[in-house]
């Protein structure tokens, strides 16, 4: 899959009570881009220090709530992690819900970034979307807490799970939309060609991270591509 423009809105803090303020709802091949509502963090930092100490309370909250889930991992689990004060957490996070959604979010901004890495110099959109998948596949490998953070948002913080997916489709759809119109691929429904395209790089990020498939990543992407490319009829038909 190859990557649209990044136009990601961030979503809102969760307020007293487990609702969010605001009513604006909200992600790859993977997943392409959506919205969530604007999040107000408990304080950004203003230095490259706290910069470095929310980043570290970010990747700690990745590896601890990607291993033992959002409901069993505690705050004091992820500043233990983090080697920070719990007290250092607030400064920068109001709960675990808010250091959750930002994880979704940050998701979606390293995806993005991967893929355009993957995809850049890349004008044929057959061989785009190729590499786009080798590069979420790749992602998927080095980030498997973070995968699964992202299939727990559906339960955990639906919005930003919908914003996250969202995203990825109307830049998937958009980028889909000009590639037929410059005669790249076949004319068809650009907005279900999306979905359906990041449902298969979802479902094979999926087999790679919870069903443990040891699958060469380059033996995936071709066995996939060659589905993307030429579809299911035999090559007399095609």
């Amino acid at each position: 899959m190859a990557q649209g423009k990044d136009r990601t809105a961030r979503p809102r803090a969760r307020v007293a009570g487990g609702g969010r303020a605001g009513t604006r709802p909200g992600a790859g091949p993977g997943p392409q881009s959506g919205s969530a509502a604007g999040s107000q963090t408990a304080g950004q930092p203003k230095t490259a220090r706290g910069e470095a100490t929310r980043r570290a309370i970010l990747g700690a909250a990745e590896r601890v709530i990607g291993a033992k889930g959002f409901n069993d991992a505690s705050i004091g689990a992820i500043t233990r992690e983090a080697g920070c004060a719990q007290g250092t957490f607030y400064i920068y996070f109001k709960s675990k819900d808010e250091v959750f959604s930002e994880l979704v979010l940050e998701m979606g901004r390293l995806v993005r970034r991967a893929l355009t890495e993957a995809t850049a110099d890349i004008p044929d959109r057959l061989e785009a979307e190729k590499a786009g998948l080798n590069g979420f596949l790749a992602f998927v490998a080095a980030h498997p807490d973070l995968y699964r953070i992202i299939q727990e948002a559906l339960f955990v913080d639906p919005a930003a799970y919908r914003a996250y997916f969202r995203t990825f489709a109307e830049g998937y759809r958009t980028a889909l939309e000009a590639a037929d119109a410059a005669g790249q691929i076949r004319p068809g429904d650009s907005e279900i060609r999306a979905w359906a395209l990041m449902g298969i790089a979802r479902a094979l990020g999926e087999r790679m991270v919870v069903w443990g498939d040891t699958t060469p990543i380059d033996t995936v992407v071709e066995a996939a591509h060659d589905l993307i490319a030429h579809g299911l009829a035999p090559e007399r038909d095609r």
